[in-house]
This record gives C-alpha cells, structure tokens and sequence, in this order.
C-alpha cells in the first residue's frame, strides 16, 4: 500500500507540472512580478481534466500534427469519415499498421489534435468508398490495380517527404519509368528495419528490378554488399540525382573516393585514364578478375599500351611461368609486378609509376 501510495503522488505530481507549464512558459517572469499577476498565469484547477489537456499539448508529433485529409480528383465529392470507420472492414490492414512509424506518428498527433486524420492522411476522404467498396478511385490506391494515376500516389508523398533527398525524383529515371513509391516502400506494414521498405532490406527492394546487377555482386571479386557491410545507397539514391546512374556525388570518381580516399590524391605523376574515371580500368559492383578490373592484366594495360617500350605479343598459356616461353608480364602480378603506383605516384623517380 506505502508504494502504491507513492505512486499514486508522483502520477498526480506530473499531471500537475504539465498543467502548469503552458501558463509558466507562456509569458516571461518579470522580476517586478505582484501577487496578482502570478495569480492570474496560475491554474484555478488542478483536476485530472485540467491535468489530461495541458499533457495533450506535448503528445503532437512534429510533422505529424500537420496532417490534412488528402486531396483525392477522383472522388471530388467524398467527405471525410474517420479511422474507425475505416477499421470496421480493414481490421488486418489495421493490425499491421499499427507498429509502423507513420501510425505512431499519426495516432500520437490525433492524440492530442482529434481532428487530425490517420487513414485519410493518405488515401483521401472516404465516405464514397464506405458507401461502394468496389468503386474505382473512390479512395486513393497504391497498388498498380488501381484507378489512382501514379503521379497522384508520388504526389500524396511528396506532400509530407518533399526535398532533402526528394529533391531531384521530378525528371529522374526511376519518375520516367512510371514508378510509383508504393514500388519500393510500404507504409502500411513493417517489413524491414527502416524506411518502411517493400522488401527486407535495401539491396532485397533493389533487386525487383536490379537482379542482373545483383548478380555481379556473387562474382569472385566483388563489392561487400552480400556481406552486409554496404547497400546499394551507399553510392546511389534512388530517389533522383544530377547524375545518368543516380550517384550520390557528381561523378564516379567522387563516389568511390567516398571509401577510396587514398586513391584521390593530388600525385606528383597522375594516371590519366584513373584521374578521368574509375570505371575506364574497374566494374563497380562486380568482376571474375582481380581486384574489379574490366579485364584481366596485362591486357587490360595493353589497350592504350601498345608498342610503348614493351613487346606487344599476345599472352597465351604458354608465356607462364611453366610454359614453353616463360613472360614475365604474366608471372606474378603481370605489368603491376613493375608498375606497382598504377594510380599515381609522389616519388621524384616515379613517371612509370614505378614507385
């Protein structure tokens, strides 16, 4: 009973500090302060009611609170008519919505703002399709069955998630093709870790289109993305960029300089073909040669390399090191046995990157 008691103190102690800090903080004290003028800033009721409303103050969800019953041109006449409503037939759509972020988010906001809406936050007023279920467009849909035009599904996103990393989605190649968010992310469930994803996890989701992509990643040298210690957004955003491939940075260069940094330089001697791009000597996500090269060495040297100090004869099993004619531009590690700074070098006597 002694530590009931005292719970029961302190949850009526809270109640009363949050009653009080919205006529605390509403006004700076002044030092000059009379009786009667704190008397008036102070709360004449100290009851549970009075306690619930100055709590409901701090339970709005930034963002959240802002919500607005989507505008849905299909239905231009349906009314709104509030999550209950919407739960009556849609109980499992309910129960799985109910752990994601954008229910918390939503139900917290409503909390403290009844007027705030859930359901129709994103799928429009709903009292035509309560009235006909089977009506196309009553509501606004996020399947590709539905009569919801996909610039109208995008466009209830960007309501609420337009800019920052949005930003360049308007003219991107993943708008082009038609995609819809709803391709990617599912805001009604909880499949994966974060970013309410379709699938369980970033490189899963790219996969539903990227799978030829996926697959270099199972080549014998290979980006760590299998390993889990890298995503496909580490380099690129799928949401849009200024770039063909949608890099994360302007150019291929910078994004692998992103974990590369010892290859950016600046070098006393510069490689041109790796100051203009990584890509001219590596494949980004996977390759069956050493180290991600296009081809192995030294061919892939002798494509701008030919008749340059060195014999240009073509490499065959019989120039290793137990073959018929011994070369040494395929024992050991080819061209790059010699040329060891292939990126550039610093040293004074390093021109053929030598050292």
């Amino acid at each position: 009973m002694h530590s009931r008691a005292i719970g029961l103190a302190g949850t009526w102690a809270r109640r009363a500090v949050l009653a009080l800090l919205p006529f605390l903080l509403a006004a700076p004290v002044s030092a000059q302060q009379t009786r009667d003028e704190l008397a008036q800033r102070l709360p004449a009721d100290f009851s549970g009611a009075q306690a619930e409303r100055g709590a409901r103050q701090f339970l709005a969800a930034p963002g959240f609170a802002l919500a607005s019953v989507a505008r849905n041109p299909l239905a231009p006449g349906a009314e709104p008519v509030g999550e209950k409503t919407c739960i009556a037939c849609h109980q499992l759509e309910s129960e799985h919505f109910t752990h994601t972020l954008h229910a918390l988010g939503l139900h917290a906001a409503a909390k403290a703002d009844p007027s705030v809406p859930v359901c129709e936050t994103c799928h429009g007023p709903g009292s035509l399709h309560a009235k006909d279920p089977t009506a196309k467009g009553a509501i606004i849909g996020y399947t590709r069955t539905s009569a919801t035009p996909v610039a109208q599904q995008t466009a209830v996103c960007l309501g609420c998630h337009e800019g920052g990393a949005r930003d360049h989605w308007a003219g991107s190649i993943h708008q082009r093709n038609d995609l819809s968010c709803s391709d990617c992310h599912n805001p009604m469930a909880k499949f994966s870790g974060d970013g309410l994803l379709a699938k369980r996890s970033i490189n899963d989701t790219c996969a539903q289109c990227h799978n030829d992509v996926r697959q270099q990643f199972g080549r014998r040298s290979h980006m760590p993305l299998n390993e889990g210690q890298m995503s496909c957004v580490d380099c690129h955003n799928p949401h849009g960029s200024l770039t063909a491939p949608l890099l994360k940075t302007a150019t291929v260069n910078e994004t692998c300089y992103q974990c590369h940094a010892e290859k950016r330089g600046p070098f006393l001697f510069e490689h041109a073909p790796v100051r203009e791009s990584c890509l001219n000597c590596h494949t980004p996500h996977g390759s069956n040669q050493h180290a991600l090269l296009v081809a192995p060495v030294p061919f892939l040297c002798q494509q701008c390399h030919s008749q340059l100090g060195h014999p240009n004869d073509l490499q065959t099993p019989a120039s290793l090191a137990n073959g018929a004619h011994p070369d040494e531009r395929l024992i050991g590690r080819a061209c790059l046995t010699c040329h060891a700074q292939v990126h550039g070098s610093n040293a004074p006597s390093g021109p053929k990157f030598h050292e």
